[in-house]
């Protein structure tokens, strides 16, 4: 099937960039704060030094890595009809926008700490909207002990929908519960492995290095079958050259380094390659994901992810600018949007808004609507004999019309997008018109929207496990501001 994908690098290109990263992985190397996971580096041919915590890798050890990693594997969900085949065959799958700082009230209009409830309304409309695929924890509870937010943004995702679901994860403990959590769910350690309910980012620190917590959590997940996706943030000019080439060896150095690590730690463990990579706005200090740069360095990495045979989360989607509604210039959409042809099998960004600090429930709407109108650019189309219709042209002939013919009959609807004008009118609308009726919409699905509960023996043991896991960590931190 033919389909659109950007192309930003040649063949030549993507060598010189494989080459230098190559060089990088095994004359500069990578900062590991962790001694489990160096030793086990050191025990599959790194070259470790024990007082810079620095891990340099050979190329045979790398491609031994990209050798045994899996090129497919399947990120499954509660409802199997929900399930993701890695790589996408059809188009990339879709997901929320992660991590964000606040949201953004839509009644009041006020930025606020989101709280549990919040949370749990974000996952049903994310449930609920045929565009999103699977659902990444969109905005950091507040009402919960500050140092277990990720294991309740995981048990109160998977409690308020049926998809898939990417968390986040800071340490081994954690992943631990994570994976102790998704087990109760699939029932067993085993049926986890074989049907992982959940998936986890743990991004390095760009750049090139490795933070103890998230990269001991990434080995446990390797060991679990629970993919990893590994999601640099190389921001040229501040944590990766400034130079757009210099950035991309950054991000492919991470994202090779990262493999390494989970095959070390788990030979076949599942993994993907992830950039949330752009410029610095140098004129703010702040990242600037609407650059034009931005678009670029998406594409060449979506390149050297398929250059690899990696499924890969390289690109973002969401119309959402510093304030609620659809407020980018023409130039910054256009830039955000393009990067959806960087071949990416999964994209991030629904709902997101202020560059990924905050988010909203009408946001979501409004992402998803312009995404429903976007996907066709996407859509991939047949090379073959019966799609090139000889026959059909042999029997109009020369100078004539296929509007009547029977070909033209049968592979019109499945050919052609028709467009509604009702759909296009919505879409011309002013921000402020569409920001009401998006608010409306996302009320009425969190309402009415249906999601299967979980078994009631299910929940209670999930939220016994949080409890406990809350307690502990209050006594060992002395803080008691959470009522549990």
């Amino acid at each position: 099937m033919a389909k659109a994908v950007m192309r930003v690098l040649t063949s030549d290109e993507e060598e010189f960039i494989h080459r230098r990263t190559l060089q990088v992985l095994e004359e500069i190397g990578v900062l590991v704060r962790s001694d489990s996971v160096l030793s086990a580096l050191e025990d599959a041919g790194a070259s470790v030094d024990e007082r810079s915590h620095v891990a340099k890798m050979p190329e045979e050890m790398v491609k031994g890595a990209l050798r045994s990693a899996p090129t497919s594997f399947r990120l499954c969900a509660r409802r199997r009809d929900n399930d993701i085949d890695l790589p996408a065959s059809r188009g990339p799958h879709l997901t929320t926008d992660g991590l964000t700082l606040y949201v953004h009230d839509d009644d009041t209009g006020e930025n606020r700490n989101a709280t549990k409830e919040d949370f749990a309304n974000f996952a049903r409309l994310a449930d609920a909207l045929e565009p999103v695929d699977f659902f990444w924890p969109i905005v950091t509870i507040s009402d919960v002990p500050s140092g277990s937010h990720n294991l309740h943004e995981l048990w109160t995702a998977l409690k308020n929908c049926g998809m898939h679901v990417q968390g986040d994860c800071t340490s081994a403990g954690d992943a631990k519960k994570m994976i102790e959590l998704g087990a109760i769910i699939a029932e067993g350690r085993e049926e986890l492995r074989n049907r992982p309910l959940f998936s986890c980012a743990t991004n390095p620190i760009s750049p090139l290095s490795f933070d103890k917590g998230a990269v001991e959590a990434q080995a446990e997940f390797a060991k679990a079958g629970i993919p990893v996706l590994c999601h640099s943030m190389s921001i040229a000019g501040m944590s990766s050259p400034v130079t757009l080439a210099g950035t991309i060896v950054n991000i492919n150095a991470e994202n090779l380094a990262s493999i390494v690590i989970s095959q070390s730690a788990c030979t076949g463990a599942p993994h993907i390659y992830g950039s949330c990579s752009a410029p610095a706005d140098m004129r703010s200090g702040t990242v600037d994901f609407y650059a034009p740069e931005a678009m670029l360095i998406s594409v060449a990495a979506g390149q050297m992810a398929r250059r690899y045979g990696r499924p890969c989360m390289v690109a973002s989607w969401g119309m959402g600018g510093k304030g609620a509604g659809n407020r980018l210039s023409h130039s910054q959409a256009f830039a955000y949007a393009s990067n959806a042809f960087a071949g990416s099998d999964l994209i991030s960004g629904i709902g997101g808004l202020d560059h990924a600090k905050g988010c909203s429930l009408a946001q979501m709407v409004l992402d998803s609507a312009e995404w429903i109108d976007f996907e066709p650019f996407l859509k991939d189309f047949a090379i073959d004999s019966s799609a090139v219709a000889l026959d059909a042209m042999r029997e109009v002939g020369p100078g004539n019309s296929f509007l009547s013919h029977l070909h033209t009959v049968k592979n019109f609807r499945t050919e052609l997008g028709i467009r509604e004008d009702r759909s296009l009118l919505l879409r011309s609308l002013g921000s402020d018109l569409r920001w009401k009726e998006a608010r409306a919409a996302a009320r009425a699905l969190v309402k009415d929207h249906h999601v299967d509960s979980l078994d009631s023996k299910c929940i209670m043991e999930g939220d016994r496990i949080l409890k406990e896991h809350d307690r502990a960590l209050l006594r060992k931190t002395g803080i008691a501001t959470v009522s549990l």
